[in-house]
């Protein structure tokens, strides 16, 4: 079906599509809503941006029975910022039908103060694995056991950050007919055999990107010199004006001390690390969404699978441990036909690693800060070309003499030619120099004479 108009909906699937002005479906709502609604497990293999969380919440308004007061469908993410941004696209759910319910369950909450509003069980569930077990299993107050399905999205996120446990402990105590889709970037090895253990005959979607909307980033290599990656992203930022510039640390404290530097020197910054409170979390992801600052002040981990609309520029102070995270913080910007620029500040020692992204097909530009302006400069690690020695030349043509047949004491004659080549280049830098003296000590003697006149 090309159009949302064609398909069939309740009213309240339909008034959720009308809210959001959609009217023509993307490639993965186009394979995934007709298979989900009628109970399919699904795996669905598909980058941020193709509207993949409506492929799943449109099925989820469409199966839901408003008539029990049961948990029916539980949507697991792997950080809180994910839960909460999947928790504010499900609003609109509540706009196109107010008899919904639906609770987000995420650490940072107090247990007895999430137990008391669950006297009345909600119908959707979003929230984060291991405060969802830990309800389910241990406080028992949060009755999983009802639903008739489960969406695991960022499911190789969920495998990398170890909580893929939780998610099993919870689906061994919910029905052996549970409906399970799965949606993420990749499908590593490690998630194969709990998507097996649990799925039924399931179907495999996998949306390639849209040559269209891939990204299109200029990658820029500065060297920070013997400046602290935090020094050089202060003298960097009034070279360019960003629409937002999210800027990547590899640690929480490097985060911290970067957003605390920033807002010394005037910059209204965001920051998004797990050292943030649980309130100064809710509070950023609720700025992030009306973009009230320009730049963020982020770390890997936490804004992993957040989709941050309109990052023009991205800055990495230094590399991270594993090279994929690069190239996830490079793909922030640059989205859906945009051009976007990602800085990467390096220090000498970072020469491997840069080396390690080019062999993978990055090119980067090369940049360095010049009298408040960032200029294009010589690459600091490329090999420059040494000049080409006649004698060394000479002697590669006796050394390297492949396939030929030789007679006896080849090699001994070879060895005295090479000598005799050695000892001729001697005597012809020695001649040269003798005739470079002969000509100055006659140039001096004019210039001499001259003075004399």
């Amino acid at each position: 079906m090309n159009k949302y108009s064609d398909y069939h909906f309740n009213e309240y699937t339909t008034a959720l599509i009308e809210l959001n002005k959609f009217t023509t479906p993307t490639q993965i709502q186009k394979e995934v809503i007709p298979s989900a609604i009628k109970g399919r497990d699904i795996i669905g293999i598909s980058a941020t941006g193709t509207g993949k969380t409506h492929s799943f919440l449109i099925p989820v308004m469409e199966r839901i029975d408003l008539e029990l007061n049961s948990v029916q469908v539980v949507i697991s993410a792997p950080t809180r910022e994910l839960a909460h941004q999947l928790y504010m696209r499900t609003l609109e759910m509540n706009k196109a039908c107010k008899q919904l319910r639906i609770k987000l369950i995420t650490g940072g909450v107090d247990k007895q103060r999430m137990s008391d509003s669950l006297k009345i069980q909600p119908h959707i569930v979003i929230g984060t694995p291991g405060r969802m077990k830990d309800m389910f299993l241990n406080e028992r107050t949060l009755r999983l056991d009802s639903a008739k399905m489960l969406i695991v999205d960022e499911a190789d996120m969920t495998l990398e950050f170890g909580f893929l446990e939780d998610i099993d402990l919870m689906c061994s105590r919910m029905s052996s007919s549970l409906q399970m889709m799965s949606f993420s970037a990749t499908i590593p090895e490690g998630l194969k055999p709990f998507l097996k253990k649990y799925m039924n005959n399931p179907i495999t979607v996998q949306i390639e990107e849209d040559k269209q909307f891939k990204p299109q980033i200029d990658h820029v290599l500065v060297n920070c010199k013997h400046y602290s990656y935090q020094d050089m992203l202060v003298q960097i930022l009034p070279t360019f004006t960003p629409y937002i510039c999210l800027i990547f640390a590899n640690t929480r404290v490097e985060c911290s001390e970067t957003a605390k530097l920033l807002r010394e020197k005037g910059y209204g910054v965001l920051e998004l690390h797990g050292d943030l409170t649980s309130r100064a979390r809710k509070n950023a992801m609720k700025s992030l969404g009306d973009l009230k600052e320009r730049y963020i002040v982020a770390s890997d981990v936490a804004s992993r699978g957040i989709d941050i609309d309109g990052v023009s520029h991205v800055i990495s102070l230094g590399f991270p441990n594993e090279l994929e995270f690069y190239i996830h913080r490079a793909g922030r910007t640059g989205r859906a036909g945009k051009t976007g620029v990602c800085y990467a500040l390096y220090q000498h020692s970072d020469q491997n690693v840069i080396q390690q992204l080019q062999v993978r097909g990055i090119g980067f530009k090369h940049k360095s800060l010049r009298k408040d302006e960032l200029v294009d400069v010589t690459p600091v690690f490329e090999k420059r070309k040494r000049k080409e020695d006649p004698l060394e030349k000479e002697i590669a043509k006796k050394v390297q003499r492949k396939n030929v047949k030789v007679k006896p004491g080849y090699k001994k004659r070879r060895n005295e030619q090479i000598s005799d080549l050695k000892r001729k280049a001697k005597r012809q830098m020695i001649h040269d120099d003798i005739k470079k003296q002969v000509k100055d000590r006659a140039v001096a003697k004019q210039r001499a004479k001259r003075d004399d006149e």
